[in-house]
């Protein structure tokens, strides 16, 4: 848990201002004084301007404040109180058998409560305990101990120096750069927790810690559901914040990873816009629009945070990215030169022949939409970086508009081939091949062409050079226009007696008058070569120029 306890007393996260707001400050000044570390937050992290120092007012008395004569389980003492939540109080202590300080949290619950339901809540906490402590990784706070005191559990947990997630965002937004960061830390944690079963299901800013070191801990599994354990919640409860809390958990089913994933993607929406897109006046009106509304694109994401965001955030849990393609994003965004660098190049594919053989194999009628990930609840989205003159190192422009009317950005060492209206870039060591073409589109329609083209690599055989094909195509954008789409196919080459699985990420788009333009990157399906690969195809889409007459 964090030192800083200068929104002790926030229950929920309504409290969260507005970027410039100043943070609730109703602390007295001996809780505050009594920290020794004050971070610089992320000063270090590039674009970013420290915030100013918080003056330390000077020393109040405060009604129930331990003067340092507490003792929990004989050796814990409590020194000030750092927050709570709506289950339990947050004390800073030291302990006094090996002489460091720590974090305790102490059950909190409301007069009223039935025996029963202390009882329930009593066991929450001892939960909460054991789902961190089963969980391994860096991101995850640690968990010392459990010490029962007067019949309730007081969890012992590591003490992280820094502040809460929900405390900078009090003063401001932070870059792009800084939430990937951020949020790699925090999928490190969620994807550590999934593993053995864990679920958060409350990821938040205020539960997001910014520790010394650029450390990031992800704590508070207070309301974790563990695989297999019988639910604690009462029917018809709501456990968690209203405005991060996915879709099919405000709808009563099911919850599961994809769950987390879409919290992860609220908290970076808000670390990037200052609040959550779902923010309303009341909670019945926030989980309405959890349901029903679409966000805006978060305008100071730029385009790869921004499309990875709102992907995450489709309403179809299926329709969201895993969490190994979200590291990928997250990944390119926070470090884009070293991606870059592991982004040597894809393989080989007569695409030509096949795209020859598509052209003229076209079925009459209306295209069924084999494959599509849909979402009747959302529009689903992919933004992708704006062109400009920032490539990646190691990367140059291929001005291509002669034969595709279009400019890519790609690395610089590719061999380059052309064809009618295509280019072919193809890596040094022929893992990687990159195809842009052009074309006149019949359909007009970027899901239906995906699809076609899925079809005929899972029915043609002998003209696509591919057998064991698994593919499916969901609905994109390209510069804010819902005109395009991606392709995903894994595929065995016909006559690779081994069985050596290739991968395909197509992107496609299609203009008002019908002019389609189709990328494609062809990369090996597994290992550090598909991580580059994917790398590879995102940097490929963020730096296309299409010429638009």
């Amino acid at each position: 848990m964090t030192d800083q306890p200068d929104r002790a007393h926030e229950p929920t996260s309504y409290e969260l201002p507005p970027p410039g707001a100043p943070a609730p400050r109703d602390l007295p000044g001996a809780d505050r004084a009594a920290v020794a570390y004050q971070p610089t937050r992320t000063a270090a992290r590039p674009g970013r301007p420290a915030p100013p120092a918080r003056p330390v007012p000077p020393e109040e008395p405060r009604a129930g404040q331990p003067d340092g004569d507490r003792l929990v389980g004989g050796r814990y003492r409590l020194l000030a109180r750092l927050g709570h939540g709506g289950m339990g109080t947050v004390w800073r202590a030291r302990d006094e058998t090996v002489g460091r300080e720590v974090a305790i949290k102490e059950p909190r619950l409301p007069d009223h409560l039935s025996e029963h339901e202390r009882q329930t809540a009593y066991q929450r906490m001892r939960r909460e305990a054991r789902a961190a402590a089963g969980i391994d990784h860096p991101s995850v706070v640690t968990v010392h101990d459990v010490v029962v005191e007067d019949g309730r559990p007081w969890i012992v947990m590591e003490l992280v120096k820094g502040h809460s997630l929900g405390e900078v965002l009090a003063e401001g937004t932070i870059e792009p750069r800084e939430a990937a960061r951020i949020g790699l830390a925090v999928l490190g944690a969620l994807a550590a927790a999934h593993e053995v079963g864990v679920l958060h299901r409350d990821v938040k800013p205020d539960n997001v810690l910014l520790g010394r070191h650029d450390r990031v801990v992800l704590t508070d599994f207070g309301i974790a559901q563990v695989e297999g354990e019988q639910k604690l919640t009462e029917t018809g409860a709501f456990v968690g914040s209203p405005e991060y809390i996915a879709p099919e958990r405000v709808l009563g089913q099911r919850p599961g990873p994809e769950s987390d994933l879409w919290s992860l993607g609220v908290v970076l929406y808000a670390a990037v816009e200052g609040m959550s897109p779902f923010r309303r006046s009341t909670a019945p009106a926030t989980l309405q629009a959890i349901i029903s509304a679409e966000p805006q694109n978060p305008a100071r994401a730029g385009g790869a945070l921004s499309a990875l965001v709102m992907r995450l955030l489709r309403k179809d849990p299926a329709a969201r990215p895993d969490a190994v393609e979200v590291r990928q994003e997250l990944e390119s965004i926070a470090r884009p030169a070293a991606a870059a660098r592991l982004a040597g190049g894809g393989g080989p594919g007569p695409l030509s022949r096949a795209g020859r053989a598509l052209r003229t194999s076209r079925r009459a009628g209306v295209l069924t939409g084999t494959g599509v990930l849909l979402s009747a609840a959302a529009v689903a989205a992919a933004l992708y970086w704006p062109v400009d003159d920032g490539l990646p190192e190691g990367w140059k422009r291929y001005d291509e508009k002669d034969r595709v009317n279009a400019s890519l950005g790609a690395p610089a060492d590719y061999a380059r081939s052309v064809d009618d209206n295509e280019v072919m870039l193809t890596s040094p060591d022929k893992n990687f091949t990159v195809w842009l073409q052009r074309n006149h589109d019949e359909w007009n329609s970027p899901v239906a062409e995906a699809n076609e083209w899925l079809d005929f690599y899972r029915d043609k055989p002998y003209e696509s050079d591919m057998t064991e094909v698994e593919g499916r195509v969901t609905e994109a954008e390209y510069r804010g226009e819902p005109r395009a789409a991606e392709l995903t196919v894994t595929y065995v080459p016909d006559g690779d007696e081994e069985g050596n699985r290739l991968r395909r990420r197509e992107f496609y788009y299609i203009d008002e008058k019908a002019e389609e333009w189709r990328l494609v990157v062809q990369m090996p399906a597994a290992g550090e070569s598909r991580e580059s690969g994917e790398r590879l195809f995102t940097g490929l889409v963020a730096h296309l120029d299409i010429e638009r007459k």
